[in-house]
């Protein structure tokens, strides 16, 4: 699209030469910049997008949409992000033949999201959410990858507040949408879980009469979705519609089960460690066959899928036989449980010990004290055999832990990641599994990098 032609489209103005052309995805990073591309020029607390304008143009960005003028080609609009998503819907409505799957919940969006980019890669191509780019600019941003030869667009959507997935369909209005679950991730943000169900909800709300709206059996507030949608519901879970039986797991928690769909079973064998990841594998199937993909291409293509997105479920073995769980991307009680039972089951399959290195759970509102005490206390339960707290604020974990009388572990409070490091690595030996996880601004995907790639030396203290 020539500049002019994005300018009509956003209500913007256009500084500069109007005939340039926009020939590829939109971007907002200017250390990344996409040859051809839009510069999306976003003022943050810290970082003004406009003062990299000039520096992305010159690296390969045909334009830039900004609040004001850039001294390079730019069409000015009062706010970047709402006309971003106004051309992303324009962009939508103008490609025939692309089908939008649309997914939220409060765990599990990207592992299912990966699932399921997988399932539909295998039969026609497919764009789908990179990372978790889920909220207002990572969506149009999603879209606008979409081209004539994309068949099915994959788009996660997340939520802070009421409207927020609504408005986020506006952009992506889905043919099936899915919500995994309503739990307690950014509960301090909604105010409660009932709250969190209104706006999880809103995407089943947007879909249209000939849609699918794929709902969790298990979770009741979800379940309950169905009555909000007038599309048809098909559910997943072990009493869903789509369902598993003969689930087992190896010595790293890798599950392999039969997948049950209208009476006809296939075997499923995962790459990733968890019983979880067998409940987004099922939602990721219930997606797919709502677009008419056949349950033996399902099975095959989750049993052939491998992580796409760093820091989820990571499992790296040392050469020194140590093994390091590497779910460093975020975390909430209910991640955090998950996490913690799947890595202490290993630590017994493998006959070592289970360390869980726990930081910060952000976004829980007024409960984040009680929940990180039941974290420790779930960690106690599991059978963890040492919990190591990074941080004042993931010390409450510790103290839950300690709090259970049965429990024969050790409970380890550190300061920062370094000195979490330095204690790991000095009491760290094959066969024992180190989980690290906490909330994203923790950022232990640091010391889980600083783990796996430096073995402690012979010799030192274990």
């Amino acid at each position: 699209m020539r500049l002019a032609e994005i300018a009509a489209v956003v209500g913007g103005e256009v500084d500069g030469r109007a005939d340039v052309e926009v020939a590829a995805p939109a971007f907002v990073d200017s250390r990344q910049v996409v040859e051809g591309g839009l510069f999306v020029a976003v003022a943050g607390e810290r970082v003004d997008g406009h003062d990299y304008a000039v520096a992305a143009v010159e690296a390969g960005a045909a334009a830039v949409l900004g609040t004001r003028p850039t001294g390079v080609p730019t069409v000015v609009v009062p706010d970047p992000v709402a006309a971003l998503g106004r051309l992303a819907r324009h962009v939508l409505d103008a490609l025939d033949g692309v089908t939008v799957l649309a997914l939220t919940g409060s765990q599990g969006k990207t592992g299912t999201k990966d699932y399921l980019a997988q399932v539909l890669g295998a039969v026609a191509p497919t764009v789908a959410t990179a990372g978790n780019l889920n909220n207002e600019i990572g969506v149009p941003l999603t879209v606008l990858r979409a081209t004539p030869e994309t068949s099915y667009l994959l788009v996660e959507m997340g939520a802070r507040g009421i409207g927020h997935i609504a408005y986020l369909c506006e952009v992506a209005r889905p043919l099936v949408a899915a919500v995994l679950n309503v739990g307690t991730a950014h509960v301090g943000e909604f105010g409660g879980q009932d709250a969190i169900a209104r706006a999880k909800g809103e995407i089943v709300e947007a879909l249209p009469p000939e849609g699918t709206a794929v709902l969790n059996a298990d979770d009741p507030r979800t379940a309950a979705m169905g009555e909000r949608t007038v599309a048809r519901s098909l559910t997943f879970g072990e009493h869903g519609d789509v369902r598993w039986r003969g689930l087992e797991l190896d010595s790293l928690q890798r599950p392999t089960f039969e997948l049950g769909y209208a009476g006809r079973w296939r075997t499923v064998r995962l790459g990733q460690a968890g019983l979880h990841q067998v409940s987004n594998a099922a939602a990721a199937a219930a997606m797919a066959l709502s677009v008419g993909v056949t349950l033996d291409v399902v099975a095959h293509a989750l049993t052939d899928s491998v992580p796409a997105s760093r820091w989820r479920m990571e499992l790296h073995e040392r050469p020194d036989g140590v093994v390091v769980v590497n779910d460093a991307y975020n975390a909430n009680p209910a991640s955090m449980a998950a996490a913690i039972g799947t890595v202490a089951r290993i630590g017994r399959a493998r006959r070592g010990r289970s360390l869980a290195v726990l930081g910060v759970m952000l976004e829980l509102g007024d409960g984040a004290e009680a929940d990180h005490l039941e974290v420790g206390r779930v960690a106690a339960g599991a059978g963890v055999d040492v919990v190591v707290t990074v941080g004042e604020e993931a010390a409450a974990i510790a103290a839950g832990a300690r709090g259970v009388p049965t429990w024969r572990g050790e409970a380890i409070v550190t300061a920062s990641r370094e000195e979490a490091l330095r204690w790991v690595m000095e009491n760290v030996s094959a066969p024992d599994v180190v989980l690290v996880k906490a909330s994203r601004g923790a950022a232990l995907e640091l010391l889980a990098d600083a783990l796996i790639a430096q073995p402690p030396e012979e010799g030192d203290a274990r």
